[in-house]
């Protein structure tokens, strides 16, 4: 992890405040992970922890505090009932002074219900629900808003002249999100919504709404899916011979995507904060790091989100130092401000809510490159 400059002199002032009484010299940072490791989104849950360990590795090796910080992880599956009994169990133990997690927003926001009774301070590097963040005090993001990544690909379109739009998202929270998020504000610019589903998750066919979609002429579609329906999708359209451009959210920002569905995701549109090609520092380093651990292949956005998402924690746990309590680190994590992330800077607003832009990408010859 490359240290900032605020993270160093925060650092400096740490390494001159006396631990206070009482305080184990050796006792570890704890901070608690929920996400989910097994079932149909496990591959996210498993980037996550793979890149949470990549920064807590190097940070603990930096020497940024006198004892460790360490981080447990608990498999949520993606169920909220799971994510709420992982809640209870980190709030009861005193050792977890903060949280990050979980992937979706269905889960993030049951588990926040507890999180926000006991006073323990929650980030999730994925939840884009608009009301997570709204839940309390205790909820912070770093990844976009559906209505923050609607409105910018609903102004693209617009300038691009796109009138007539058909929309299809999965049958989640986070779809219906998705939906409003760029419907709403599409509709103010003058545009027509002329065709709107949801499907279900892991929906091996989707050429029965292709149909639909195609029945009314639309000049384009935007759609709410993950890589593995994204390329399903895509597929099918282009088994159809159905050309209309698709728009898409961060979400689908993945290379597995191009890797299912091949030659079908030329000329996909979407909108991300992350791109591993971006000529930063601080990027190439994540992005060797991980290559060196993942037989060469490049992260997606949702690895990098959850790397900046502990690194986040990380240097809020370096704030409060030493008196690193529940109470202080939700005041920690409150003060972030223009972190220097691989996703970009990040800060926060009174309402728990990120700060940061988005980037505009297109899928040319097998690769996600930047719409300039």
């Amino acid at each position: 992890m490359i240290l900032s400059r605020r993270l160093t002199v925060s650092l400096a002032l740490a390494a001159t405040v006396a631990p206070l009484a009482g305080w184990a010299q050796d006792a570890p940072i704890v901070i608690g992970y929920q996400l989910p490791l097994t079932g149909n989104t496990a591959q996210y849950g498993q980037d996550f922890k793979s890149a949470a360990e990549i920064a807590l590795e190097k940070f603990n090796a930096s020497g940024a505090l006198p004892v460790p910080v360490e981080i447990i992880y608990e498999d949520s599956r993606s169920d909220a009932k799971e994510g709420v009994t992982i809640a209870r169990k980190f709030v009861d133990n005193d050792d977890i002074v903060a949280v990050l997690g979980d992937f979706t927003s269905t889960v993030s926001m049951a588990a926040a219900q507890v999180y926000k009774k006991a006073g323990v301070v929650q980030l999730s590097q994925t939840a884009s629900h608009p009301d997570f963040a709204k839940i309390s005090e205790w909820q912070f993001r770093n990844i976009t808003t559906q209505d923050q990544e609607g409105a910018v690909n609903a102004e693209w379109m617009h300038e691009k002249g796109i009138e007539k739009v058909a929309v299809i998202a999965e049958q989640t929270d986070w779809g219906q999100s998705v939906v409003k998020g760029f419907t709403t504000p599409f509709k103010d610019m003058g545009g027509e919504v002329v065709f709107e589903e949801f499907f279900n998750r892991g929906l091996a066919d989707f050429r029965s709404i292709i149909t639909k979609i195609d029945e009314t002429n639309p000049d384009a579609v935007y759609t709410g899916f993950f890589y593995e329906d994204g390329a399903q999708f895509l597929k099918q359209m282009e088994q159809l011979g159905v050309d209309i451009p698709v728009y898409s959210t961060s979400a689908a920002y993945n290379d597995k995507l191009i890797e299912l569905s091949g030659e079908a995701a030329d000329g996909l549109f979407l909108t991300a904060t992350f791109l591993p090609t971006r000529e930063d520092a601080g990027v190439q380093e994540f992005v060797e790091e991980w290559k060196s651990l993942h037989d060469g292949a490049a992260p997606g956005q949702f690895p990098a989100q959850a790397y900046d998402a502990v690194n986040i924690m990380l240097e809020a746990v370096v704030r409060a130092y030493p008196d690193v309590t529940r109470e202080s680190m939700r005041e920690a994590v409150a003060a972030t401000t223009d972190f220097p992330g691989v996703t970009g800077n990040t800060s926060f607003d009174e309402n728990g809510e990120p700060l940061k832009e988005l980037t505009k990408a297109t899928v040319e010859n097998g690769e996600f490159v930047e719409v300039k």
